[in-house]
């Protein structure tokens, strides 16, 4: 998975005891390794990890809330080895910079959440299959809306996407397992899968 070591979440912080520690955060959750360790003691990610009020297509709420179902699912699912390492890392990361994005600004590029994340997510790892992901996940959902209006223009986004994802299993099995939970419309996941196994000649 390609652990980094140039991140410490202890640098520079002294101990601080009001600080939710991630069990707080993401109900019944507990470390699958030492990465997960590491990562959910950072309290840059504990931090995002508490973000959020019930909104549309997250009626649960706080991002925690939101990666406990998804790290339930993953074992639902009967996900092992690496493979559940794999969606569990992306699901602890890949909602947790929506604080920090700019409102005021265009929330594309690097002040998207998902870019956001994928740079945090730098610090914990450096393989591009994770971090395409996680810089990527949302994507799908933006091209399938304009499908609906410019198919052409869709089609076009959707082949520039797929050739930045270097393993479109995982990529399209996070987007599953994103998708899966209460208050997402299950359509678009469909229509990605469809379109994607079409191009790869799968289906």
């Amino acid at each position: 998975m390609g652990p980094d070591q140039r991140r410490d979440p202890s640098a520079g912080v002294g101990p601080d005891q009001h600080r939710p520690r991630a069990l707080d955060l993401v109900p019944g959750f507990e470390p699958a390794n030492e990465l997960e360790r590491g990562l959910t003691r950072d309290p840059v990610l504990l931090e995002g990890l508490a973000w959020g009020e019930p909104r549309r297509g997250h009626p649960e709420g706080a991002v925690g809330a939101h990666v406990s179902d998804l790290l339930n699912t993953i074992d639902a699912w009967g996900e092992t080895g690496e493979r559940r390492l794999e969606l569990r890392f992306i699901s602890l990361v890949h909602d947790a910079m929506k604080g920090k994005v700019e409102y005021r600004l265009p929330r594309t590029g690097e002040n998207h959440h998902a870019m956001r994340a994928r740079r945090f997510a730098e610090a914990y790892a450096d393989d591009e299959r994770l971090l395409a992901t996680i810089e990527l996940h949302d994507r799908p959902y933006a091209i399938w809306r304009r499908s609906r209006k410019r198919t052409r223009d869709a089609n076009e986004r959707l082949a520039a996407m797929s050739e930045r994802i270097p393993d479109l299993d995982l990529f399209l099995r996070f987007v599953e397992l994103d998708g899966s939970t209460e208050g997402k419309n299950p359509e678009p996941v469909e229509w990605v899968r469809s379109e994607l196994a079409d191009r790869t000649g799968e289906r």
